[in-house]
């Protein structure tokens, strides 16, 4: 047991009664409850706004309550009564408000002014929309070259604002578009595009009502995406198979409370979301795979010489695909003790689970970052592609690829042309319509802006929400590297660190919340946001804006593009007037958007296609294409291991239940039974013992990393956990320091955030620095 009172077990399960508890303690929290009542029943139903948080899709059945627990808590986190005015930032200076933690930053509430950092005064101070649009011109004006500025976009922003923003900073002349993808589902996009042809799932909502079996891998949908878990319940309700591989037993995972049903409420019963969890080791998904397609080759060579119906679907493959020959010596080749040893589950484990993969007509596969921020991950997005098409599952109801996204709109503003290496065709159509040489160099991803801004290359950085200073990895480094730079923008909605972390000159911009209403001159707006299915939904705010001086992301982007170029490729004020006009020049060069504003009067939106989906392949061969990569010799680097440093765990990063991204609701994670407290280790009772240490031990971490810089945090609480001897888990952004810049994934440039070799020491007194604060 732990010596700290904030670890108690938590028996109940996912959702039910804990849920409502939580949803009313934010609900009357935001000292707004009649409004936001008001907002929260108005929450991803038609003529309402689209749910701030996550990007799972909707259920096109009609009911009164549409939004899970977090979804409630990020509207009540939005739309709060407490306000940070100029008066606050005339009390604090911006060396006072670095003391503070990131959930105090954010619980101060809502920024009603644009703002100037005062480097002589160490206080930010109110400026004008006029003056703040002439400094960024001037700064973005006065660069060598237009690659020395940086253009992140968090995958809040919509649809109209993203594509502004990516014409604006086109015609301004750079691909320099460092965004939250990169640091997420950058994998499942490569991994796609290069099997199938397109980069984006291929299964709708309804697919999960009819498939035979649901692969859930490396995915916590319970905090991350809640309204998954009906579909999951309902699935083995109605007999499917729900498969999760995830190195931690998840509460989301393993039974669900449905909120909206009374007589399992007052019962206090709930329902089974699986029918089988494995554990394998951290970055071992891709052996588990192989070892999977193994058995499924076994069985189909036995099938062959007994005469029994082949296990491969031979008609799809034949018709639809390449690169099988390849693939499968791949997998002739790969030992089952590699396969055992690196995925850390037995044989039997994995026969299980091909077993049932194989009994299912129609399988869908789903995943998130635990397969996205590794090495590897292109590989084993390429082994889960790999798998689906040995069976024909894709391309067929029920049956797909299901990456599924984080924030409500990351799918879209990557849709919208927010991407460092823009297909040509996407250039294309931009240059032909608006008439400009558009830049076609690579841009800067986001580890590679970092690194122009630490070598002074990159001189102005502008952010398009989000909190780029805590999300990023290796946090020291990165503040130092926005510190390098002569101007930072941050276009927000609340305070947080980001805006602390500043240039030498700095400006906070405050924007409109998904919630509020957005008046143009043609009347009220409403902005579109695309799902992780594709659908694309229009989303209208309720609530009278918190401040008068707030502006729409759309209209901030076209005040910084008119001040820097003028009117020039476009009449940026004409735009915003009416935000159809956008959207009209959105159906003139992206395919998919024609009669873009005609269809989004259809309730619930509508799907923008798949091709993949429809069995065409658009790939060089013109058919579906085997991945045959390699199983990694080893997981952990070798530079590491040669310089003698043996680590002492794997660690990967994840979100507690009051989280979302890096915004925190509060500071419980009661899934895990940790309470008010966040500086934490989950490890295995073993291990802890093994190391010398006890459950409730305050220690510092350290990385290991080949370049020999010490990356370490202090005094995090040691909690036994259910994990895998060997691994370990703790909450960011507190453990991002430890993530080296250098440390991605093949080909992505995605942080390993999944995959942290870490040693252990006793905490150090004389070193207790809140990782929150670094």
């Amino acid at each position: 047991m732990s010596k700290s009172d904030n670890i108690k077990a938590y028996s109940a399960p996912a959702a039910g009664w804990g849920a409502l508890k939580s949803v009313t303690k934010a609900w009357v929290s935001s000292e707004k409850p009649l409004k936001n009542l008001r907002a929260m029943l108005k929450t991803n139903q038609d003529q309402g706004f689209d749910c701030p948080g996550c990007a799972w899709g909707e259920s096109p059945d009609k009911h009164m309550v549409k939004f899970c627990e977090n979804g409630a808590k990020a509207v009540n986190w939005e739309s709060t009564g407490r306000l940070v005015t100029p008066t606050f930032f005339a009390k604090y200076s911006v060396s006072q408000l670095r003391k503070q933690s990131d959930y105090w930053l954010e619980y101060q509430g809502r920024i009603t002014h644009p703002m100037r950092y005062d480097a002589l005064t160490d206080h930010y101070i109110p400026t004008s929309w006029d003056d703040a649009f002439a400094l960024i011109a001037r700064h973005l004006n006065g660069l060598e070259s237009p690659n020395q500025a940086e253009f992140y976009t968090s995958g809040r922003a919509s649809n109209e604002a993203a594509y502004l923003y990516q014409l604006f900073v086109r015609a301004f002349g750079t691909n320099n578009f460092p965004d939250c993808s990169n640091m997420c589902h950058e994998a499942s996009g490569q991994g796609m595009a290069s099997t199938i042809g397109i980069g984006k799932g291929t299964v709708v909502f309804s697919d999960f009502a009819l498939a035979d079996a649901i692969f859930v891998i490396g995915q916590n949908p319970g905090t991350n995406h809640p309204r998954m878990l009906e579909p999951l319940r309902e699935a083995v309700a109605r007999g499917a198979q729900v498969v999760c591989f995830n190195p931690l037993k998840e509460r989301g995972l393993q039974r669900f409370q449905h909120p909206q049903h009374p007589f399992e409420m007052l019962s206090n019963g709930s329902e089974p979301t699986n029918t089988a969890y494995f554990c394998p080791k951290l970055g071992g998904d891709m052996a588990a795979l192989r070892g999977m397609a193994k058995f499924l080759l076994q069985w189909e060579r036995e099938a062959l010489a007994g005469g029994q119906p082949p296990v491969f679907d031979h008609d799809f493959i034949q018709t639809h695909t390449q690169g099988l020959d390849a693939y499968l010596a791949e997998v002739d080749g790969t030992s089952w003790q590699h396969i055992v040893e690196q995925s850390g589950l037995s044989k039997d484990d994995i026969e299980l689970a091909a077993r049932m993969f194989c009994r299912a007509d129609k399988v869908i596969m789903c995943w998130a970052m635990g397969i996205t921020q590794h090495k590897h991950s292109v590989a084993t997005v390429q082994e889960i592609v790999n798998l689906q098409l040995l069976r024909g599952n894709v391309g067929k109801p029920g049956a797909g690829l299901s990456p599924v996204r984080g924030h409500s709109n990351v799918q879209g503003d990557r849709t919208m042309g927010i991407n460092e290496v823009p297909p040509a065709w996407f250039l294309d159509s931009i240059e032909q319509r608006f008439q400009f040489q558009v830049p076609r160099q690579r841009g800067h991803n986001t580890v590679q802006a970092i690194q122009a801004m630490e070598a002074r290359q990159a001189k102005v950085f502008i952010g398009l929400g989000g909190n780029f200073a805590q999300a990023t990895p290796d946090t020291p480094r990165t503040h130092a590297a926005l510190q390098n730079c002569d101007l930072t923008v941050q276009i927000s909605t609340k305070l947080n660190r980001s805006h602390l972390t500043t240039g030498h000159d700095a400006l906070i911009l405050p924007c409109l919340g998904r919630t509020e209403v957005d008046m143009q001159a043609a009347g009220q707006q409403g902005i579109t946001v695309e799902d992780t299915f594709s659908m694309v939904h229009l989303s209208f705010g309720q609530l009278p804006p918190c401040s008068e001086q707030l502006r729409s992301e759309p209209a901030i982007v076209a005040g910084m593009a008119k001040a820097t170029l003028g009117n020039q490729p476009v009449d940026w004020d004409y735009l915003i007037a009416d935000y159809s006009r956008i959207r009209d020049l959105i159906a003139d060069t992206i395919p998919g958007f024609e009669d873009f504003n005609a269809r989004l009067q259809h309730p619930g939106g509508f799907h923008l296609g798949n091709a993949a989906a429809e069995r065409r392949w658009n790939t060089q061969s013109g058919k579906a294409q085997f991945g045959h990569s390699l199983l990694p010799s080893q997981l952990v680097n070798d530079k590491i291991l040669a310089r003698g440093d043996k680590p002492d765990l794997i660690l990967q990063t994840l979100r507690s239940h009051d989280q979302y991204n890096t915004t925190l609701y509060g500071l419980d994670d009661r899934y895990r039974g940790v309470f008010g407290l966040r500086e934490v280790l989950f490890v295995n009772e073993e291990d802890i013992q093994r190391l010398g240490f006890a459950a409730g031990d305050k220690v510092d971490i350290i990385s290991l990393w080949e370049d020999g810089r010490e990356r370490r945090i202090c005094g995090f609480e040691l909690v036994a956990y259910d994990t895998p001897k060997g691994q370990a888990a703790a909450y960011y952004p507190e453990t991002n320091p430890l993530v080296p810049l250098e440390s991605y994934g093949d080909g992505t440039y995605t942080p390993t955030s999944k995959f942290i070799a870490i040693k252990l020491e006793k905490a150090s007194p004389d070193k207790q620095i809140p990782a929150t604060q670094l």
